[in-house]
């Protein structure tokens, strides 16, 4: 069974940048999909950016030209760079694989963004 484990988040104040990342038990390669996901308090959770087997990302309008999603195929590691980050980023943040139908997801990181 496929494992997905995030780490990277933390405390950072407004205008800073964190990078997070999900390491896969297998290679990144064989899914259709990767992506970042984040749940605030009280709230749904949604898309942040996703990149699928080809290399296409896509990313939700809040976010585009601050985030970045990218792979280490070395590493079977997925990367969400956070760059200008902004009090209402502040969410857990999950990492999800889809292969196929079958949607796996990692336990979630918390990134606090505050003064």
């Amino acid at each position: 069974q496929v494992q997905l484990v995030e780490s990277g988040g933390g405390l950072v104040q407004p205008g800073g940048s964190l990078r997070l990342s999900c390491a896969v038990s297998g290679s990144i390669f064989m899914f259709d999909t990767m992506g970042w996901y984040r749940q605030a308090p009280g709230k749904q959770r949604d898309l942040v950016a996703v990149i699928t087997k080809s290399g296409t990302t896509i990313y939700t309008d809040s976010v585009k030209g601050r985030f970045t999603i990218f792979r280490d195929g070395a590493k079977n590691t997925v990367y969400l760079q956070m760059n200008s980050l902004k009090p209402e980023d502040t969410a857990v943040y999950f990492c999800k694989a889809v292969l196929r139908g079958l949607h796996t997801w990692g336990q979630g990181t918390q990134v606090t963004v505050s003064s």
